[in-house]
């Protein structure tokens, strides 16, 4: 069986992203094999534990899928200040005598978009909506290298290790079984019921669990690396309570069309056409009667947006939404039919090295800063908890399909969900236990069989 049928097999996904199933990824020959270990967002700790922790094995694995995909360059790109992981991973590469880089970035958002980094890494653009194989290079996440190294040893992808950081007393990290409660981590660290909200993900990018139920209901996935405490009452809960014709209204009557979302807008500086200023200078038309061209002219450049929320978090002076306006009308445009023109070779925009936005303002700028901790965690804590949900959809493409039903008895690493046809990822159970139920949404699973 050969790496990528392994990598199928097991189940691997993108770690640090929406999911893509690796063994489709991989499936490549590549000049540039770069492992994304930037922690692209603020207050998120487990790519640094991961190289501090795993570096011998990370060294490894990237070594071995260089060959594998003949990649004449193999760079680790991170964070140039994260120094205690570099100094991990240069003495792994120095005692493997491997032929890898370290490519050290500056301390800026979004570091960690796979697009960004490849300029970064290579000064090449990606084209618009296009991959990074269309310039030459794959870009795993150094989660996803973890979850291969073991792929290779035939053990599937059960588990996950994750960080919970911000209202906390100090940054904490866990592994467990995939289908872990989210209530259930928060409550081991000691944090009391109602009173806080939650993000899962990072502060820009992140999903918000509205309300008590939602945290309830939320479980762990291969994609999840953080859990995000916040006051109730914190900036970022109260902005995400605002609907989509809120935000349209507020566009409508108080942009000042400055500018600076266009301005600042990562993939615009890359040569993207990203401009979210014109999409909010026509959000007063929107519901009128344009033709599918002055439509396209006014919002077609949406569609190239990557929701990375610099326009709207950090930006807009008026504290306005173009990312959510861009994703409203992307849906528009799609239920429209309305294809947009691909720039196939977008070029840097002057200002890029000068227009970074540096993490220490975005994190102060979110109300995020007194959440910083030097402390920085080295133990994971594993726990077991009596009951996993395993959702079917964990991953870009179709759900997965369950192979178990009601009754039957699992033992931690059962195929539990096969792939199906197309782009789909095997599931696996975490945790020996009993079936309890079986639905459209997932699988549970209980120790007690209750």
């Amino acid at each position: 069986m050969d790496v990528t049928e392994k990598i199928k097999k097991a189940g691997v996904v993108g770690a640090g992203g929406a999911g893509f199933p690796t063994h489709v990824k991989l499936n490549a020959k590549a000049e540039y094999f770069i492992i994304n270990a930037a922690e692209c967002e603020p207050l998120i700790e487990i790519d640094k534990y991961l190289c501090r922790t795993y570096a011998d094995r990370i060294v490894k694995t990237v070594d071995s899928l260089a060959k594998f995909l003949q990649a004449e360059q193999a760079v680790i790109a991170l964070k140039g200040k994260y120094k205690s992981e570099i100094a991990a991973l240069s003495n792994a590469i120095r005692s493997q005598h491997a032929d890898i880089r370290i490519h050290q970035m500056d301390t800026f958002y979004p570091a960690g978009d796979e697009q960004i980094m490849v300029h970064e890494v290579t000064g090449r653009v990606v084209p618009e909506r296009g991959l990074p194989l269309d310039v030459g290079c794959v870009v795993d996440n150094v989660g996803t290298i973890l979850a291969i190294a073991d792929a290779i040893e035939d053990k599937p992808v059960t588990d996950k290790i994750l960080s919970v950081t911000g209202d906390v007393e100090h940054p904490l990290l866990f592994q467990v079984p995939i289908g872990t409660s989210v209530r259930f981590l928060l409550d081991q660290a000691g944090l009391s019921r109602g009173t806080y909200g939650v993000i899962n993900g990072g502060p820009m990018m992140g999903k918000v669990l509205h309300g008590e139920n939602e945290i309830d209901e939320a479980v762990v996935t291969k994609t999840t690396g953080n859990l995000l405490v916040l006051p109730k009452d914190h900036y970022l809960m109260k902005r995400s309570a605002l609907s989509v014709n809120r935000m349209a209204h507020q566009g409508r009557s108080a942009c000042i069309q400055c500018r600076m979302c266009t301005d600042l807008c990562p993939r615009y500086l890359i040569g993207h056409d990203v401009q979210p200023h014109l999409v909010m200078r026509n959000l007063y038309r929107e519901n009128t009667d344009l033709d599918r061209e002055e439509y396209k002219k006014a919002f077609g450049s949406a569609l190239n947006c990557c929701s990375c929320g610099i326009c709207e978090m950090f930006s807009c002076p008026m504290g306005l939404s173009p990312r959510k306006m861009n994703d409203y009308v992307k849906g528009r445009l799609r239920t429209q039919g309305i294809q947009v023109e691909k720039n196939h070779s977008p070029s840097v925009r002057d200002g890029w090295e000068h227009k970074k936005i540096p993490t220490s303002r975005l994190t102060a700028r979110l109300g995020l800063s007194k959440y910083v901790s030097h402390e920085v965690p080295d133990d994971v804590v594993q726990l077991q908890p009596d009951c996993c949900f395993i959702p079917l959809s964990q991953h870009i493409g179709k759900p997965a399909v369950p192979v178990v039903e009601n009754g039957n008895r699992v033992e931690k690493g059962t195929l539990v969900a096969g792939a199906a046809e197309g782009l789909s990822a095997n599931i696996y159970s975490g945790m020996t236990g009993i079936v309890t139920e079986v639905t459209k949404r997932g699988i549970r699973i209980s120790r007690k069989g209750d």
